[in-house]
């Protein structure tokens, strides 16, 4: 089997397991996804869930955030963890688009990583999930599971993002990263994977992981 077949083996594997692939960060527009994924950095979904409704219902607009007072966004996202690093990065990030893109979130890789605390993972998810075009957000759970099963043999994060936007068709690579993440956390964790009755038992067999 082909590193082209197995990812395409994945693809429906995972549609079958989770047909709604959605984004676990709650959001009302693209300005709020990015300060979500922003507070979800060394922090879990569920807590940034918890924290954003208050700093979404204060901070409504990126005027709102560009004249915020630091200490106040500090104060709201405390619990997130690097509370000081990541309010800093939000209020940059507002300014940014704001005096750079006109106050349009951009919707390409090149331009979104230029703002302050944006990776290549957080530019990705911007652009598959609100611009809809190809993107591999390229997390924890995708490094370790596109290597369990066989599509790459890669630990450095581009390289496999890069990889895996050949093997996984554009109109599927959105809904994929998020069904990893889902896989991850049910089926394929770090530690002790449920490898009795896994989905993808077909690859892991198949490239000795097991």
């Amino acid at each position: 089997m082909t590193k082209k077949e197995r990812a395409l083996n994945a693809v429906e594997v995972l549609k079958k397991e989770y047909p709604e692939a959605v984004c676990s960060l709650n959001y009302s527009n693209p300005f709020e996804l990015l300060v979500a994924v922003r507070l979800s950095a060394q922090c879990t979904d569920a807590r940034v869930n918890l924290v954003t409704p208050a700093l979404f219902e204060k901070y409504k607009t990126l005027d709102d955030y560009c004249s915020a007072d630091v200490r106040d966004i500090e104060k709201i996202i405390y619990s997130c963890g690097f509370y000081k690093s990541k309010a800093k990065s939000i209020i940059d990030m507002a300014k940014g688009v704001r005096e750079r893109f006109g106050g349009i979130v951009p919707d390409n890789i090149d331009d979104l990583i230029t703002l302050n605390g944006v990776g290549r993972k957080t530019a990705n998810l911007i652009v598959g999930d609100i611009y809809h075009k190809q993107a591999i957000v390229v997390d924890t759970h995708m490094i370790r599971i596109a290597n369990r099963i066989g599509l790459v043999s890669e630990k450095d994060p581009k390289k496999i993002e890069f990889a895996l936007k050949k093997l996984i068709p554009p109109e599927e690579s959105s809904d994929f990263c998020h069904r990893i993440v889902l896989f991850g956390r049910d089926t394929c964790p770090a530690r002790k994977p449920k490898c009795d009755g896994c989905p993808m038992d077909f690859n892991c067999k198949k490239i000795g992981v097991k």
